[in-house]
């Protein structure tokens, strides 16, 4: 399988999952989508491609939600990704980069996790690094710097950020991507399980089926989910005061962590 997908803006249709073990049992899904860009070339103007990124728009893109927040015209999100992966032992290779994100819809953005899929120059492309990148609902932002995964296996990571009210900042992640392509048809997924002291605690997949971004699909996004984003948080508040009603023990937002990003755990024999 080669490196990337075809290298023009993919839409991702498909689903959130998210599961809870204990106390309470709670589980819920809902549909969704997500943006996919090449992000090597998101920027130069092309022919072949009737939407543009970092313009106005029912569904659009801007790279100062992302990174250290420099917008476009002051060279935009790749840089920073760069320095970050340079500061964790990953000089850039000139590989594609990809990132998985929520798009902002009527010009409303909030992105509870992004992707960024970097891979290694050549014919073979392998995937060498995955970054997610974490928001929580205080405007805080962390990253995970995920070294060396493979598709279809894990990637452990120390959580060291607050998301929710309901999960204390201990534990790990464990981190699995996969990707199919089928009679011609792309679909990604991206899972994160969150694991405590007793073990299995959260478990989370998004899921998508990958088509081409034009003006047919756009459309087919907007009347699905008009208010997609806006629902995005929608959910976390309605999900957290269904928690609240089963009497999940809450816990206080502690002080942010020290560092920007915390780098995944080494690789074990």
């Amino acid at each position: 399988m080669t490196a990337a997908w075809t290298p023009v803006p993919q839409l991702g249709f498909g689903q959130v999952v998210h599961a809870r073990t204990r106390p309470a049992r709670h589980q819920f899904q809902y549909g969704t989508y997500f943006l996919l860009l090449p992000m090597r070339t998101h920027a130069l103007p092309s022919a072949a491609w009737d939407w543009q990124p970092n313009r106005a728009g029912a569904l659009s893109f801007r790279d100062e939600d992302h990174g250290a927040g420099v917008p476009a015209t002051q060279g935009g999100a790749l840089p920073w990704l760069l320095a970050l992966l340079a500061a964790h032992g990953l000089p850039d290779t000139g590989g594609d980069i990809w990132l998985q994100t929520y798009p902002r819809v009527w010009g409303y953005s909030f992105k509870p996790v992004s992707f960024w899929y970097c891979f290694d120059k050549g014919a073979e492309g392998e995937l060498r690094a995955v970054v997610a990148e974490v928001n929580n609902t205080f405007g805080e932002r962390h990253c995970y710097v995920l070294r060396a995964p493979q598709w279809g296996q894990t990637v452990q990571a120390d959580k060291q950020f607050h998301v929710s009210p309901f999960c204390e900042v201990q534990g790990h992640y464990a981190f699995c991507f996969e990707r199919q392509n089928q009679d011609g048809k792309s679909s990604l997924s991206a899972r994160v399980d969150y694991h405590d002291a007793q073990g299995l605690l959260l478990h989370t997949r998004i899921t998508g089926a990958l088509q081409p971004l034009n003006a047919a699909v756009r459309r087919k996004a907007l009347w699905a989910y008009p208010l997609m984003t806006l629902g995005v948080v929608w959910h976390i508040h309605r999900q957290a005061f269904a928690l609240w009603r089963k009497r999940v023990p809450f816990f206080s937002k502690p002080e942010p962590p020290l560092h920007s990003a915390t780098l995944s755990r080494p690789e074990t024999p």
